[in-house]
């Protein structure tokens, strides 16, 4: 079938290019649904979705907008108002991926309309900020591409040409090429790390397959974190396996590593049950090409690569996190068990290596046991969290829950 895609950019000072990106997708065999998010001006020719469309799902007027008299304000109607139209063009069937081209501005809104989109349909954003520090890692979606629009800042050339004809055979070979997710078998997410500091799961993906369950995990790191949050919102998994929690650290100490401030919500909001463990949660990591903080210069140290080194949490901060998991569970709509590793929480927090903080261990443990109460079920594991003991441990809390009804192998959830 043909692709439809999306192309979203101020059609009224970015035409040329704009244009030019919409003629090499149809040259390629796609089609385009235009969308103009200019306020000041208007294009050379009429758009599918006008500027004033967009100003009305934003809840306003482009005379409105314009009244604003500050271009950040005006680009924020406008962004809430494209992300509306992006959702409702996916949801309507109408479009099939999408693109945008901004600098600063355009870019912003941008990223409004990807997060608009599911996981699975193609997200091209070409940005002359493309893969910037400038571009927190919340904003960013899953599995958004980004292009950089280089020489293209004033004028259509042979160099922006080039970053634009990419962006356009991107976005459409990629509606062309995506195979949506299979909804044959329900799907239990886990949350891990490279397998030379969590291990749990070479010992959990069989038996959880055999139990009948497709078992897709996610890397921890930022952005596997808010891959595994987005499908969560949407009600993708029939479970979740939550054993690796680095991100919730990261996140409470500023660092960039981290997957948003609803990490650890969404499964909870949508009453999916969820087994939940403090894999990696002693440790905050740092991109690997800064210098670690003097304030942690002190603590347990492990540099894994060039892109990314870690620094141990201090008893207190320990203790701290562990309130803020607490708090997040206990707003869970469904039922939650939280597995705490007596031997260790990852693969370096063992006796002799370099990671290992008795004490930072047994402040972190013993925080789990004032606050994981009530709701929020508690086993404690005689073992580190790489031990078979804790996949075990695992596997009986998920054939008790089979066994009770709350989870059926044979049902996918399904998505509303």
């Amino acid at each position: 079938m043909t692709k439809t895609i999306l192309v979203i950019g101020t059609y009224d000072t970015k035409d040329d290019e704009l244009q030019y990106i919409c003629g090499r997708i149809a040259s390629l065999g796609g089609k385009v649904l235009s969308m103009d998010v200019s306020v000041l001006g208007d294009p050379a020719e009429a758009t599918d979705i006008s500027k004033h469309d967009v100003a009305k799902a934003g809840g306003s007027t482009i005379a409105e907008v314009i009244a604003l008299g500050d271009e950040n304000a005006a680009m924020q109607v406008m962004a809430a108002g494209a992300a509306v139209l992006t959702a409702q063009l996916h949801a309507e069937g109408r479009i099939d991926g999408m693109l945008a081209l901004g600098g600063t501005m355009g870019t912003d809104l941008a990223l409004d309309c990807a997060q608009a989109l599911p996981m699975g349909v193609p997200k091209v954003v070409v940005s002359t900020v493309a893969f910037s520090a400038l571009i927190p890692a919340d904003r960013l979606s899953p599995d958004l591409q980004m292009i950089l629009w280089a020489g293209g800042l004033y004028g259509l050339n042979s160099v922006c040409k080039s970053s634009l004809s990419q962006a356009a055979g991107a976005v459409l070979g990629a509606a062309q090429a995506v195979e949506p997710p299979a909804k044959s078998r329900p799907v239990i997410g886990m949350t891990s790390l490279g397998s030379s500091c969590l291990k749990y799961m070479k010992l959990l993906k069989d038996p959880l397959e055999e139990r009948g369950f497709e078992v897709a995990v996610f890397h921890a790191t930022g952005m596997g974190g808010m891959a595994f949050e987005a499908l969560a919102r949407q009600g993708y998994f029939a479970a979740v396996l939550d054993l690796a929690l680095p991100e919730l650290g990261n996140l409470m100490v500023g660092s960039v590593a981290n997957a948003g401030p609803d990490r650890l919500t969404n499964a909870g909001a949508r009453g999916v049950p969820q087994i939940v463990a403090p894999g990696c949660a002693d440790l905050i990591d740092f991109a690997g090409w800064q210098d670690i903080p003097p304030a942690y210069a002190d603590r347990p140290f492990h540099a894994h690569n060039r892109l990314i080194k870690s620094s141990g949490l201090s008893p207190d901060e320990r203790r701290a996190l562990v309130r803020d998991i607490a708090a997040r569970l206990r707003a869970a709509k469904g039922p939650v068990h939280f597995l705490m590793p007596l031997g260790g929480v990852e693969e370096w927090d063992r006796p002799g290596d370099v990671a290992h903080d008795p004490d930072g261990l047994a402040a972190m443990t013993d925080e789990v046991r004032r606050e994981m109460t009530g709701a929020v079920q508690l086993t404690e594991v005689d073992g580190h969290i790489n031990d078979q003991v804790f996949a075990d441990s695992v596997l009986a809390i998920l054939d008790g829950w089979i066994a009770d009804g709350t989870l059926n192998p044979a049902v996918r959830r399904v998505t509303p």
